[in-house]
């Protein structure tokens, strides 16, 4: 069975066509895997810049690459540097295509990383956490960064996850410990009550998963493993992660968005476990066959969350058929089993 008989209808050719030119340009590549020089690929990746959303983000860069406020560029949500840094790389933007991207990533390096790697809110190791960290790795990986502090970024990952050569957060003379946020190994959160916060691990799968196999350190690997231990530990399409809340688990998990920031959706769970190549594994038959539960008869998926005039761009209308999302989910789709 092709992938595509998985889909109720056509929408392969819907996202070919979109007249947004990031969609055109990540449904060619990732949907039928047209080569970055493809000629359809660099006509969209130049309507993207200059005309299109990442045309718009970056027209609002301001002074040496940062937006809003100079700084860690954690605030203002959602338009500050670390959201519009997220933002572009799940637009698609590549450091080839505009100077002025590569310049972000170096801002972000510059101001936002802290001296042991860590992505930080406030630019010291004392503002890490890991929806941060995942979010700016993945991003500056998907736009093609390769600055040699990024593996400085990948080692903080694998160490807080496994808790190799961390201190406790109580000892403060420590160079290298946890801190009041990033608390513990396994994803542990100061936000979610000091518990494993799935939200968080889901950004550091999802920037792991940017590190091919043949590259990723063995602390990096047993990371990736305890992130996959963590996912399937219970049936993934139920949500009910550790949180610090009693009653049910947070609706937005079931609403699929575009953007996606710090907030997760099980889509994006699933984007995480099938790059790392879980695909086929029969502990996600439930979450696929929930995904694939939401598409409409034309196979197109809503938009259910998104930030509104919060954040730059506009990417739908609420509770209508959209191609961000509808493009996320057949990634994940073609990649299943």
């Amino acid at each position: 069975m092709r992938w595509t008989d998985k889909i109720n209808g056509d929408s392969l050719s819907w996202l070919v066509n979109s007249p947004i030119p990031e969609v055109r340009n990540m449904a060619l590549g990732d949907l039928l895997d047209r080569p970055k020089d493809d000629p359809e690929r660099k006509s969209a990746r130049k309507e993207a810049c200059t005309t299109g959303t990442i045309a718009l983000v970056l027209s609002k860069m301001v002074g040496d690459g940062y937006w809003q406020k100079a700084g860690p560029g954690y605030g203002p949500k959602y338009r500050s540097t670390v959201w519009s840094v997220t933002l572009l790389g799940q637009l698609g933007a590549d450091i080839d295509d505009d100077p002025r991207i590569g310049q972000a990533c170096q801002y972000v390096l510059n101001n936002t990383m802290a001296c042991n790697g860590q992505m930080s809110y406030n630019g010291k190791p004392s503002g890490t956490i890991d929806c941060l960290q995942g979010n700016l790795c993945w991003a500056l990986k998907q736009m093609g960064c390769t600055d040699p502090r990024l593996d400085l970024a990948y080692d903080w990952i694998a160490r807080t996850v496994t808790g190799e050569g961390l201190a406790p957060m109580t000892e403060k003379k420590a160079e290298m410990r946890y801190y009041a946020y990033k608390c513990g190994p396994n994803f542990a959160c100061g936000a979610n009550n000091k518990l494993p916060c799935a939200w968080g691990a889901v950004k550091i799968m999802m920037a792991a998963a940017q590190i091919p196999a043949s590259e990723r350190t063995p602390l990096l690997q047993q990371a990736i493993q305890q992130g996959v231990d963590f996912f399937f530990s219970i049936d993934p399409v139920t949500a009910d992660y550790p949180r610090a809340t009693e009653g049910k688990p947070n609706r937005d998990w079931w609403d699929f968005g575009f953007p996606v920031f710090y907030i997760t959706d099980l889509l994006q769970v699933a984007e995480a476990l099938t790059a790392l190549g879980y695909g086929s594994d029969p502990r996600m038959k439930s979450l696929i066959e929930f995904i694939l539960s939401k598409q409409d008869e034309q196979g197109r998926w809503n938009l259910e969350y998104n930030y509104g005039s919060k954040t730059w761009g506009n990417f739908g209308r609420m509770n209508k058929p959209n191609e961000w999302v509808t493009l996320r989910a057949l990634r994940v789709i073609r990649q299943f089993g």
